[in-house]
């Protein structure tokens, strides 16, 4: 049996990923690197739990990989750059926040420009990816 669409709860989740996409460029230009590193994260996070909850489907936990399998038989144009952001920003929920997750230093020490900007950019393309794909339009 198909599920209803939830089209509102689609878009409050995805107006809340939007923003929270939106709010990372402050912290680029403040060089809080770890920071936009999880953002990002929650960005994509948010996206997907906006897909799957639009669908009735389950949507808990911090597991972008799980969220983003339970998708991928539903939505088309599953590039291997799609499947590498998600793979990427996965490993963005603890790190980036926690000073114990190094075995030396603290997370706003270690993380780059670089890594800052392919995470950031990451979010975008997944949320793209979420609009492209949302039968809430």
């Amino acid at each position: 049996m198909t599920q209803p669409l939830d089209c509102d709860e689609y878009s409050r989740w995805i107006r809340q990923a939007e923003y929270t996409l939106r709010s990372i460029d402050a912290d680029m230009n403040s060089s809080n690197y770890s920071w936009v590193c999880f953002k990002a994260q929650q960005t994509a996070e948010l996206a997907l739990k906006a897909l799957l909850r639009a669908m009735g489907k389950p949507a808990y936990g911090h597991n972008l990989v799980a969220l983003f399998n339970d998708l991928v038989n539903y939505c088309s144009n599953v590039s291997d750059r799609l499947r590498f952001c998600v793979g990427y920003l996965d490993k963005m929920y603890v790190t980036p926040r926690y000073p114990d997750a190094f075995v030396e230093g603290v997370p706003f020490e270690r993380y780059t420009r670089e890594e800052a900007v392919e995470a950031s950019n990451c979010a975008g393309l997944i949320v793209n990816w979420v609009r492209g794909c949302s039968p809430c339009r």
